[in-house]
């Protein structure tokens, strides 16, 4: 067999706001490193602004496990001039997205070609479910350990096509074969006209106790730390600074933004699993 995985650097590279995609990404580089009998393995996350101000360099030994959530069908867009920065070398890729439920569109085709045009070898892509960042009742507490399982179930199978064996069966084949995507998943109001959500931004209740985790998490850096109430920046609403507010003082109270969440968990309620996807 050639290029065993054994003796590789294994590597965990994800943007997580909200932690859903931290756990599936650092879970399958666990797995795999402990399938290949290493004892450590890297992770690199560029959640945060100052991250993604760094170059990234792999090499054609390394495997590289690439994290990123799905924001309305696609790679977020915030994150396009960043990754297109990575030089992957040939270094051996496995693409996930995380998406919450409703579905994940064309993000892992998306993903799958940023890899490709950064010099990565991809191996195969993952799509997972993760809390949707506008719902804590929506894939509530996913990734689970059903999930987790199905990572490393996953993981076991990566172990194996990269050791070159035989006979790996798949859930689907999955080639990207043209870079054509569906246009962002786009909300509509009460008369079916779309709505631009880039304009809706968090509120912040009385009951905030100026602690400052809503601006040291917010991964655009555009919560103001001096005063946390104003968005000095652009706002993906990926929602950390909801989730994570101790004291629940940030919130959402757009009437547009409402219906979407109030139709996301009617509409999406049925648990959708996972999906691995293979070239052969």
């Amino acid at each position: 067999m050639e290029r065993e995985i054994i003796n590789r650097k294994i590597s965990a590279f994800y943007f997580s706001a909200t932690g859903t995609t931290k756990k599936i990404t650092e879970k399958l580089a666990l797995e795999i490193s402990a399938g290949a009998g290493q004892n450590s393995w890297e992770i690199i996350d560029f959640t945060l602004p100052e991250a993604r101000k760094k170059q990234y360099s792999f090499t054609e030994d390394d495997i590289v496990v690439v994290g990123v959530p799905v924001i309305a069908g696609r790679v977020p867009n915030v994150l396009l001039k960043f990754l297109n920065t990575v030089k992957g070398n040939k270094a051996t890729a496995v693409a996930i997205v995380m998406y919450g439920n409703r579905n994940y569109d064309d993000a892992l085709k998306e993903l799958w070609d940023i890899l490709d045009e950064d010099g990565f070898n991809v191996l195969c892509g993952c799509a997972f479910i993760g809390e949707h960042s506008f719902s804590d009742t929506l894939a509530m507490n996913r990734p689970d350990e059903e999930d987790m399982n199905t990572a490393a179930d996953f993981a076991a199978k990566i172990i194996k096509i990269i050791n070159e064996e035989p006979k790996i069966n798949a859930v689907n084949e999955y080639k990207v074969i043209e870079k054509v995507y569906r246009d962002y998943y786009k909300p509509k109001d009460r008369e079916g006209n779309p709505v631009d959500f880039r304009k809706i931004t968090p509120k912040t209740g009385d009951s905030c106790t100026d602690c400052k985790i809503c601006a040291e998490v917010c991964p655009m850096g555009s919560i103001d730390y001096d005063n946390v109430s104003t968005l000095n920046g652009i706002c993906i609403k990926c929602c950390a600074c909801i989730k994570k507010c101790p004291v629940h003082a940030k919130y959402f109270d757009d009437e547009n933004f409402v219906k979407h969440k109030i139709e996301l968990e009617e509409e999406n309620e049925a648990r959708k699993l996972p999906e691995f996807f293979l070239i052969m």
